[in-house]
């Protein structure tokens, strides 16, 4: 007996050590730096995984990804701004080295053959099309507006749909006129917002998305609430959207759009302050014959406030949720009054595709109508994730199914001191169960990229690009002594499944 008490005692001091967060370095770990590309802040993944497109600091280069733990280059195409360009760049003060380069801040297909850059081309931004085979020029370098930001540190967000490119960014040098557009838009209209009155207030844009049975594109950044009349600026989170097929009005709102629409996101934990500002979002696909209104965004937030009760969390939006706000009532801006009222006319279908057609009285009533009366909450209303000390600045996520057939989502979190952070959600929270040093010292975290299809997440940062395999994340631990349907964890890879095993049957 006394025997049985000391194998079950160790047995328990070994499950404890399973569970607590492995810390490691890419020492430890099957990982491969890619190293020498400075500033790697756009990566994009080819549709058969096999190639990571990487947007640096004046150059675009493609990496063959398509082997297990390699990464090599396949092309590389220097892009910098012209000695006219970077003149003109430090004749208004800006540094030569930090400001004045071309940063890649958008990277995009545009069909099969064609991708889409666009730099900040030394504070005057400049887009141009590459083959994607070969990285070769297609036509020339044109200087454009609204594609991209002037200032390469100011986030943005672009996707194309149909090989058309819908944007949110400044277009202006001082960084006074934000907008969400479309470009390069084939046979029709070019679209942006309409300048009648400010639509967006100081915005910080992160990430756009597509849902091909909505026809809309989502928009999610930050920004100032101007419908609240505290004294101090109060940050808040959105989502906004727009209809793919929006062309603007027939005599109204021409080339401006008619089915503009932003949401509050309130990502608040009970009786505490919300956490309002967006750090990074992404969207995980419903599971396979599910509806499209099943897909989740999962968003990193902290709080404007320093006395917040957290560095980070994470919340968890239902597209569902996205759209019944947006499809109930809104708030009418007053000039007179400068407030924003509840709408009066209900019987217009605000933010509904379509609206070609009305007449000037209802699109100039659209024009001042575009905020939703009701709010975004998360999904429970509860935070899917709370980190007391860790400032999370990426998030990527990933639905696994364990060995008893249960789906469970993993999330890989990005720190700004260069810490990959691998958290599974349960359905009473959540646990930390890797920690990886991704950079020795400590870089400038500039994106990250999860392959669900390779297993392995890229991390883009000011000194190169990083792949850390999410391996270690496919065993099931059953914890002792909790029933059978309330105890599945991910067993650690470097755990072998005996002890796993061996710690359920034998506890």
């Amino acid at each position: 007996m006394a025997h049985f008490q000391v194998r079950k005692l160790f047995l328990l001091v070994a499950s404890w050590n399973i569970l607590m967060p492995r810390v490691s370095s890419l020492a430890d770990e099957v990982s491969v730096v890619f190293q020498g590309i400075d500033n790697a802040t756009t990566l994009l993944l080819s549709d058969d995984g096999a190639t990571l497109y990487v947007g640096a600091r004046d150059e675009v280069l493609s990496l063959d990804v398509s082997q297990p733990g390699v990464m090599t280059v396949k092309r590389k195409t220097v892009w910098p701004p012209g000695p006219e360009n970077i003149n003109q760049c430090t004749e208004r003060g800006k540094n030569e080295k930090v400001d004045c380069p071309n940063y890649i801040r958008v990277l995009q297909f545009l069909n099969g053959t064609h991708l889409y850059a666009c730099g900040s081309h030394a504070f005057k931004p400049h887009s141009r099309l590459f083959d994607r085979e070969t990285l070769e020029f297609l036509g020339s370098p044109k200087e454009v507006r609204g594609h991209c930001p002037f200032n390469p540190l100011k986030r943005s967000a672009a996707i194309t749909v149909d090989g058309e490119l819908y944007t949110a960014t400044t277009s202006d040098y001082l960084e006074k006129k934000p907008s969400i557009s479309r470009y390069l838009s084939k046979g029709r209209n070019d679209m942006t917002l309409d300048s009648h009155m400010s639509v967006l207030e100081e915005p910080t844009f992160i990430k756009s998305f597509f849902v091909p049975s909505e026809r809309k594109v989502y928009f999610f950044f930050s920004e100032v609430g101007k419908e609240y009349t505290f004294t101090e600026k109060l940050t808040v989170s959105r989502v906004a959207q727009v209809c793919t097929d929006d062309v603007g009005g027939e005599y109204m709102l021409q080339k401006r759009w008619t089915t503009f629409a932003k949401a509050p996101l309130v990502c608040q934990p009970q009786r505490q302050l919300p956490f309002t500002v967006m750090q990074d979002i992404v969207a995980l696909p419903p599971p396979e014959n599910e509806r499209a209104d099943n897909t989740l965004f999962y968003g990193v937030f902290s709080s404007q406030w320093p006395s917040a009760a957290a560095a980070s969390v994470v919340c968890a939006f239902q597209l569902s949720d996205v759209n019944a706000v947006f499809s109930g009532n809104y708030k009418t801006y007053k000039t007179e009054t400068n407030q924003w009222l509840p709408q009066t006319d209900k019987a217009l279908n605000i933010g509904k595709c379509g609206l070609l057609h009305e007449n000037g009285k209802k699109l100039e009533y659209v024009r001042k109508t575009f905020l939703t009366d009701g709010k975004v909450q998360a999904v429970n209303r509860r935070l899917a994730l709370v980190s007391a000390d860790e400032d999370y600045c990426r998030i990527a996520v990933q639905r696994t199914k364990a060995a008893n057939g249960r789906a469970y989502t993993v999330l890989f979190l990005l720190t700004e001191s260069g810490f990959l952070h691998k958290a599974v959600l349960l359905g009473t929270g959540h646990r930390i169960i890797d920690k990886t040093q991704v950079f020795t010292p400590p870089q400038v975290m500039k994106s990250l990229l999860l392959s669900t299809a390779k297993g392995v997440v890229f991390v883009g940062s000011s000194e190169g690009v990083t792949q850390v395999p999410v391996s270690l994340l496919l065993q099931l631990l059953y914890l002792p002594g909790v029933r059978f349907e309330t105890r599945p964890l991910l067993c650690l890879g470097h755990v072998s499944w005996d002890l796993c095993q061996c710690v359920h049957d034998c506890l």
